[in-house]
């Protein structure tokens, strides 16, 4: 009697097994043939810290370059760097020039002018430039400047904050704005033997700035429609090749409609649409191109994919017009997801800005993702790279955010487009993207849970000549490599995995 009740729960346990295994693998179908966006870059900010480490020791802030840009691979074969595509260039306003006067209490939050030579502050600019130069010596191949607010000589109350709201420049100084950005581009020219390809004059148009905690300004559309028409006579003037981008809104909503910021919304339509009083597409020097932060749009998910759905809808309808995710770190209290406050260097931070990238490229569309800033020296969660607060020397260190992006930054490169993938998985996301000339194929998962997942495809045949690469970022790894079979792949508990197959 006792050797059947051991034989039963033998084969009872060997069939819990196999169902198990079966319901855990999950199937992934890729459709070469459906394509989506084409990918322009992958990109993050000098500010605030360059202008103070761009002066550290040689050895430091190479070694933090690297990380940012470089497409070298380490003795084991890991990534060196993540192999950014885009440099984000803060062009100041002048209140580091301003000092204590500016009102900006925090003095790693002022900016110097771009165009500052002789002056107490032109030490910053010389940073900034260090890594400008470290970027495209590195590989990095597109540049943007991009305005905070417009320069303190030209501001309404002398500062590079506004006062109760209101947007800080007069129209009839909108020529000498223009003007100035001109002049930063041929100077920055000649300091760096680097043309900045894209001018962003507005940024975050819809926040009042003021408060004194940065630099900052708000626009109306009109004010911004007028601002791009004279910015774009003085490009064409001077024959710069420099494209302008419009409007980096502070939420993805405002691109759409939203009542909360009156005549700040629907930019889409209103910059956009020739029906508009405020179209802007048709002028020399105007990229084609929408741009949007994703600050406090991104939890819950649920309501983050219906968003990111109804901006890819609404610019699909104007031919030709790409979404650029210009800005984010983890900002907020993201409905009670995850804080920003308190930096966190480990996966759980990585995981959700990988998260927030696949809403963004996957489901918004978005041809370029870029980070805010890449060297941080605060308790919060919108550094790439930490460092202690000093403007000479001091210890600096990566974080698993530098790496999750790099799980697409280094290998998602411009020109590739995001093609069609399934899988049967609310709990594992995917996105795909193929270099159509290479043939090269890249698929991103990003896992959360505390479970592994295993992949398989019925497509096997297709890629069994094909060799494999996995690249995995986890709590004790950044971006190892190793090699892979669609066979059977496993993706680990809480990573962010890129499979390359070539």
């Amino acid at each position: 009697m006792f050797k059947p009740i051991r034989f039963t729960l033998s084969i009872t346990a060997c069939l819990i097994f196999f169902t198990a295994t079966a319901q855990q693998k999950i199937m992934l179908h890729i459709d070469e043939s459906k394509t989506y966006q084409t990918i322009q870059n992958f990109g993050a900010s000098d500010a605030w810290s360059c202008q103070f480490v761009g002066n550290w020791p040689n050895e430091k802030k190479n070694a933090m370059a690297d990380l940012l840009f470089s497409m070298d691979t380490l003795l084991n074969g890991n990534p060196k760097g993540i192999g950014l595509s885009l440099w984000r260039y803060n062009l100041g306003a002048g209140s580091a020039e301003q000092g204590n006067e500016s009102g900006i209490k925090d003095e790693w939050r002022r900016a110097a002018l771009t165009t500052a030579k002789q002056n107490s502050e032109s030490k910053k600019v010389t940073a900034q430039n260090w890594f400008l130069s470290a970027a495209k010596k590195r590989g990095v191949q597109q540049f943007l400047g991009f305005f905070n607010s417009p320069p303190v000589l030209l501001t309404k109350n002398g500062k590079a904050f506004s006062n109760k709201g209101q947007c800080n420049i007069d129209s009839n100084n909108y020529q000498n704005f223009a003007d100035y950005a001109v002049n930063a581009i041929i100077e920055i020219k000649k300091s760096t033997g680097i043309t900045l390809d894209y001018i962003s004059p507005v940024n975050e148009p819809q926040w009042d700035w003021s408060d004194g905690g940065q630099e900052g300004c708000p626009y109306t559309n009109e004010q911004i429609s007028t601002l791009i028409k004279t910015f774009s006579k003085s490009f064409q003037k001077k024959k710069l090749n420099t494209k302008l981008l419009v409007a980096e809104s502070g939420d993805l909503k405002y691109l759409l409609f939203a009542n909360d910021k009156k005549n700040k919304d629907e930019q889409v339509h209103n910059f956009f649409n020739p029906a508009s009083p405020y179209y802007i597409g048709n002028l020399p020097n105007v990229s084609r191109i929408i741009a949007s932060h994703s600050y406090f749009s991104t939890s819950p998910f649920a309501k983050a994919i219906a968003l990111r759905a109804e901006v890819k809808n609404s610019i699909s309808k104007i031919k030709g017009l790409q979404y650029w995710q210009s800005e984010y770190c983890i900002l907020g209290e993201n409905d009670g997801e995850i804080n920003g406050n308190k930096k966190d260097t480990g996966m759980n931070a990585a995981l959700y800005v990988a998260k927030v990238m696949y809403e963004d490229l996957a489901i918004a569309n978005a041809s370029a993702w870029q980070w805010w800033t890449s060297i941080s020296a605060y308790d919060y969660k919108d550094g790439l790279i930490y460092i202690g607060k000093s403007k000479t020397d001091s210890n600096f260190s990566d974080s698993k955010m530098l790496w999750a992006m790099g799980n697409y930054s280094r290998f998602v490169r411009p020109g590739m487009k995001r093609i069609e993938v399934g899988i049967n998985s609310k709990s594992l996301l995917v996105s795909a993207y193929k270099d159509v000339r290479k043939g090269t194929l890249i698929l991103v998962f990003v896992n959360e849970s505390a479970e592994e997942k295993l992949v398989a495809t019925n497509q096997s045949n297709t890629f069994s000549n094909k060799k494999i690469i996995k690249y995995t970022t986890t709590a004790t790894a950044s971006l190892a490599k190793n090699n892979a079979t669609f066979k059977e792949l496993v993706i680990p508990a809480k990573s962010v995995v890129t499979i390359v197959v070539d």
